[in-house]
This record gives C-alpha cells, structure tokens and sequence, in this order.
C-alpha cells in the first residue's frame, strides 16, 4: 500500500513540476510584463516544491519501497535517468537566481536574458526524455540479463 501512495505522489509530483515549467516557458519571452514576470517568480517557487516532492518520492521508490534497490542500481538507464534529472535541477539554478535577483523589479517591462530562456528549454528537452527512460526501465529494459 505504501508502494502505490509514494507512486501516487511521485506522478502528482511529476505532473506539476510539468505544469509549472511549461507555464513558465510560455510566459518567457524576450520582454514580459511585470505582471508575467512576477507570476514566473511565483511558479518557480512551485516548481522547486514539485521538484522536491519528485526527488523524495524518487528516493523513496528507489531505496525504501516498491523493487528491491538493486532494480534500480543495476540499470544503466536508471543512472541515465538520475543523471538527467539532476542535470535539470542544476540547469534550474541559473533561472531561479535571475528570478530571486529581479523579483521586486518595477519596471513595466522586464527584458528576459536569452540565456534563461534556454535554461528553460534544456529543463524541458530534459523533461520529454526522462519518462521514455522510466518507461524502458519498468519493462526491465537496460539489465543484462
């Protein structure tokens, strides 16, 4: 039972942290309002949330509940798969401090550095690969037996 309540929080985790990085992208372009750009502010703090609830319930279902840890350990893809999430935390560091760093700015037009746009977008090529690889690993794919 425990399995499935981490399983079900891990997915609602997954979900938002989708959410609130696709609301920040479509909000992101090269000038926002200060309105936009103050609701970008706000969804990265939920996107740190999401991203946290996803890492712990990873952990969870990795080291304490569901398959014996060595599912998991033994995979190349699942290492593939750890990697890139924390390649996309990292690539969240750059845009969350321009967030904090600009957050009380009054003017009415924020111009948003081409460099976390980009950010952004590596996080989301990030987020489109990660759940093939969780995919492959269920069916037991990347083992060598």
């Amino acid at each position: 039972m425990e399995d499935l309540i981490v399983r079900y929080f891990h997915f609602i985790g997954i979900i938002f942290l989708s959410g609130t990085l696709a609301h920040q992208h479509l909000l992101l372009r090269g000038d926002v309002t200060n309105a936009n750009f103050k609701d970008v502010c706000k969804t990265d703090i939920f996107y740190g949330l999401s991203a946290l609830v996803v890492l712990i319930t990873g952990l969870l279902l990795w080291l304490g509940v569901g398959k014996e840890a060595s599912f998991y350990s033994s995979n190349p893809l699942f290492h593939v798969k750890f990697t890139m999430f924390v390649l996309m935390a990292l690539f969240s560091i750059v845009p969350t401090m321009y967030y904090r760093k600009n957050k009380n700015t009054t003017d009415e037009i924020v111009v948003i550095p081409k460099k976390i746009v980009m950010f952004q977008r590596v996080q989301l090529l990030f987020l489109i690969l990660i759940p093939i690889l969780g995919v492959l690993i269920a069916a037991g794919n990347g083992h060598n037996s």
